[in-house]
């Protein structure tokens, strides 16, 4: 499952000992990751760093936490067999919402105009978009069905259509071994669940032996803060953090310089949640991307957005606005155990064909998945 989660596996060598990423002084009084070759006591989870302001803005100073060596458990985060039952159990408002309906419509009923209207309107509701609803409801009027076509032909149907639409879009976050580190630039609006997404990532890179340093840049909120220190502790990796107020852009470039100086494998930056329709938040993280390419040019490498299953339609508009003012590259749905609206995700694979890199299902460190087409459109239609 990691393996088709990430693409492939690094080719760099392994971090040394126990592979955690800790903070140690330079020469010139800035802090700087490195693989360390022992773990470091829980107690000493974060220092200061040196006095110094970052390009474009920086804050001055900042505090490492330093991991707590973490056992993991070995292997893939979840048998085949628990995740299919827990995606089953997430999208069970959907699939119920879908099947039900669809089996209330058809139950009895002539193959009519007023039968595909019903089921149009239906398709419409369980957000599957117009596009892809229409699709459905001409497959089906054109096929060779007598007036008797029950409900499970409209539901392999619907489960063959989803599926085609979803099958380009379903490709896997790969790391490139020949950047170190490679940066993950994680964006989303509030409460859609980045900063969680983000430690179950860590979780399963080093799973992987990959060394990742994990970059606090929501710092607007205390709360964000300590729940990334608190998934460096989980996971063994280092976490970059300042106070709350502290310049992002800032702490962006520190935490690329340090992955830099460190060859750390990856380097995830979190920021702050935003709403796609504030234009200085907005500005702000574009600000972000700008001062992170004074260092590489390229970073970030993926930008990844995290959306909220719930929000159903307005997650549509959270892609077109973070992918023209971030440069979205990839997607991570979260919720789906939440909504009987999970859909969404079929519209806008639809609209914008952008890859969908993982779903999750729930709160555990394992409920996060490569996205697997098949599994996701029998899974609505209940086949």
């Amino acid at each position: 499952m990691l393996g088709r989660l990430f693409g492939r596996r690094s080719d760099a060598p392994p971090p040394a000992a126990n592979g955690d990423v800790q903070a140690e002084d330079t020469a010139d009084g800035a802090t700087a990751a490195t693989v360390a070759s022992s773990p470091e006591p829980a107690d000493a989870d974060a220092r200061r760093a040196g006095e110094g302001e970052a390009p474009d803005g920086g804050a001055p100073g900042g505090a490492v936490a330093r991991p707590v060596a973490v056992s993991l458990t070995d292997g893939e985060p979840a048998q085949k067999k628990g995740w299919l039952s827990r995606l089953t159990a997430g999208l069970a408002k959907t699939s119920s919402r879908l099947t039900d309906g669809i089996t209330s419509i058809f139950t009895k009923r002539k193959l009519d105009g007023e039968t595909l209207e019903d089921l149009e309107d239906l398709l419409i509701g369980a957000d599957l978009g117009v596009e892809t609803s229409s699709r459905i409801i001409e497959t089906i009027s054109k096929s060779r069905f007598e007036k008797g076509i029950g409900p499970e032909d409209v539901r392999r149907i619907l489960a063959a259509e989803v599926g085609r639409v979803l099958k380009p879009v379903a490709q896997p976050l790969i790391v490139d071994a020949s950047r170190r580190p490679h940066v993950i630039l994680v964006v989303g609006v509030n409460g859609s669940g980045k900063t969680t997404t983000i430690g179950k990532l860590a979780a399963q890179l080093r799973r992987e032996g990959k060394s990742v340093l994990l970059a606090a840049g929501d710092t607007f909120r205390a709360a964000a803060i300590d729940q990334l220190k608190v998934w460096g502790e989980r996971t063994g990796c280092a976490v970059l953090a300042r106070e709350v107020g502290s310049d992002s852009s800032g702490l962006a470039y520190d935490a690329l310089k340090q992955a830099i100086e460190a060859k750390a494998d990856v380097l995830i930056v979190d920021t702050a949640g935003r709403l796609q329709n504030k234009q200085v938040l907005m500005e702000e993280l574009e600000k972000v991307i700008r001062v992170m390419r004074k260092l590489d040019p390229s970073a970030p490498h993926d930008c990844v957005l995290v959306l909220d299953a719930t929000t159903g339609q307005n997650a549509l508009n959270q892609v077109e606005v973070f992918r023209q003012r971030a440069g979205v590259s990839g997607l991570v749905m979260t919720k789906l155990d939440g909504t009987a609206k999970g859909g969404i995700l079929v519209a806008i694979a639809a609209r914008f064909a952008l890859p969908v890199h993982a779903i999750g299902v729930g709160e555990g460190i394992d409920d996060l998945s490569p996205f697997d087409p098949d599994e996701f459109a029998q899974t609505i239609a209940q086949i």
